[in-house]
């Protein structure tokens, strides 16, 4: 099924999983309220790439895509209703998948890690702002960068 997690074993895969839902929670409650337009999009974002991505990352947002929005309302539910406590849980969780990333092959590693920046700068976009612009507000400007997350650069040729 998820043939270049292979190496793997069943938790870290589900943590990666996790981590989409986990993202649109830390963005979407960055500051306090957890917007209809972020929670729209991020579950919008997530179906798409399920069907426009190719290869493993097709596959891995298919997954991903299966119950996004139960993950999602599970871990609005789950975390405290504090912002700082509840980024704080994030950031535990979301930094708890550095090892899991440096085990994958560094072209796979480093595109996942640039679809979960992107995916936290799509939420941030979602919401607010004039017609598109200052629509980052600044809980979320700090956020969106996933400081948490070590990055992976590959600089290899290789396509997915």
């Amino acid at each position: 099924m998820l043939e270049h997690f292979s190496n793997l074993n069943e938790d870290e895969t589900k943590q990666l999983l996790d981590a989409l839902p986990l993202i649109t929670v830390l963005i979407a409650g960055a500051d306090g309220n957890f917007e209809k337009d972020e929670m729209d999009w991020a579950e919008k974002v997530t179906h798409i790439r399920s069907y426009k991505l190719k290869g493993e990352f097709k596959t891995f947002y298919e997954e991903v895509d299966n119950n996004f929005l139960e993950k999602v309302q599970y871990f609005m539910d789950a975390m405290p209703e504090g912002v700082t406590e509840r980024t704080e849980m994030i950031d535990q969780r979301l930094k708890a998948l550095n090892p899991i990333l440096a085990k994958l092959d560094p072209a796979i590693g480093s595109k996942l890690y640039a679809g979960f920046v992107s995916f936290a700068e799509h939420i941030a976009k979602a919401s607010g702002g004039v017609m598109g612009f200052f629509s980052i507000n600044h809980a979320e400007s700090k956020l969106i960068g996933l400081p948490m997350l070590d990055p992976i650069i590959y600089e290899g040729d290789e396509e997915e």
